[in-house]
C-alpha cells in the first residue's frame, strides 16, 4: 500500500478508517517515548524516525542523501508495520523484545528482521513499544550502526 504524503499528519489522513485509530496510536507511542534527537518525517513514503543530518552528517549508507532511519511505521496491505532498526543491529535488544512479547499480547510474534507486523489492530502492544523506544538514544543508535551495519 503506498500513499504520497508529505507529511505524517497527511499520511495517517489517507489511511482506510479501519487504519487511522492504531497508526495514529502508535505514532503516538513512537513520539511519546523516543529520546530527544530523532526527528519524525516522512521516509520511504511511510512515518519515519530518524537521526537528521544536523546530528549525523555522513547520513543513510545506501544513500547518503538521506537520514539515518531508526524506526518507520507503516499501514501495509495485510498489517500495520513497526520497522525498528536496533532489533535489526542489537541481538540484546532483539532477545528482550522477543522475551517481553508474551507477556503483553496472547498471539503469536510476527516478525522479520526489523518488521514487527501486527494483522489486528487490537493486539498492539503499545506500553511494550513505548518501552522499546525508550531503550537507546540517537547517539547510541548511531555508534551501533557504524559499528554493525555501515561498512
Amino acid at each position: 500500500m503506498t500513499i504520497d504524503a508529505e507529511t505524517p499528519d497527511e499520511y495517517i489522513s489517507k489511511l482506510p478508517e479501519d487504519r487511522k485509530a492504531a497508526v495514529s496510536k502508535l505514532r503516538e507511542t513512537v513520539r511519546g517515548n523516543l529520546p530527544k534527537g530523532f526527528e519524525e518525517c516522512i521516509s520511504y513514503k511511510i512515518i519515519g524516525y530518524v537521526v537528521p543530518h544536523s546530528t549525523y552528517p555522513d547520513g543513510y549508507h545506501c544513500n547518503p542523501k538521506l537520514p539515518l532511519p531508526f524506526i518507520n511505521i507503516a499501514s501495509q496491505k495485510h498489517f500495520v508495520a513497526l520497522y525498528h532498526s536496533g532489533i535489526y543491529a542489537d541481538k540484546n535488544l532483539l532477545d528482550w523484545f522477543v522475551g517481553e512479547y508474551p507477556n503483553h499480547v496472547k498471539t503469536k510474534l510476527d516478525m522479520g528482521k526489523s518488521c514487527i507486523r501486527f494483522k489486528k489492530m487490537e493486539n498492539i502492544p503499545y506500553d511494550l513499544i513505548a518501552q522499546l523506544c525508550q531503550k537507546m538514544t540517537p547517539e547510541a543508535w548511531v555508534t551501533l550502526y557504524e559499528k554493525n551495519i555501515k561498512r
